[in-house]
């Protein structure tokens, strides 16, 4: 009988441990990412309007591998991003789309952010992933600066 709770134990811990492992966020990653890409982007910074009862949740799911991604439809007003720094006044529609990995799905709040935008068929696109990085809730004054700093082809190194 022990020997059979010994070895139901070890089976348990013999389960593949499932975690997500994400490099820390960089503006200067995000913004190489961003150049290298085919796709357009455009960095803005500003107020992020949207309905968060329509992100997903995914944490009754916690054994799924499932991939995919949810649109939600959100508001972005602020300034891109030019060489004499966020100045150009931007107020659109933006689509957050959202991706999921398993259990874990990307998430943000309301209010200021600082966002890689990628052009898709005339829409903005905010990317939000499991894995943080692209847009940046409540920026700091490091992170606008280091921006610019890449987008004027100044020091833009990943820390």
């Amino acid at each position: 009988m022990r020997l059979g709770f010994a070895l139901a134990g070890l089976l348990a811990l013999a389960q593949p441990a499932f975690a997500l492992s994400c490099m820390a966020p960089d503006i200067a990653r995000d913004y190489q990412r961003a150049a290298e890409s085919d796709d357009t982007y455009i960095i803005v910074k500003g107020d992020l309007f949207f309905d968060e009862t329509e992100l997903p949740d995914r944490g009754d799911q916690r054994t799924t591998r499932a991939r995919d991604s949810v649109d939600v439809t959100g508001w972005l007003a602020g300034f891109s991003l030019t060489k004499d720094g966020f100045t150009k006044p931007f107020e659109r529609d933006v689509i957050l789309r959202v991706s999921c990995l398993g259990p874990w799905c990307g998430g943000t709040s309301k209010g200021d952010h600082l966002a890689f935008l990628m052009l898709e068929d005339r829409n903005w696109v905010l990317q939000i992933s499991p894995c943080p990085g692209m847009t940046y809730a409540q920026p700091t004054a490091e992170q606008e600066q280091k921006a610019l700093a890449c987008f004027r082809g100044d020091d833009c190194v990943v820390d």
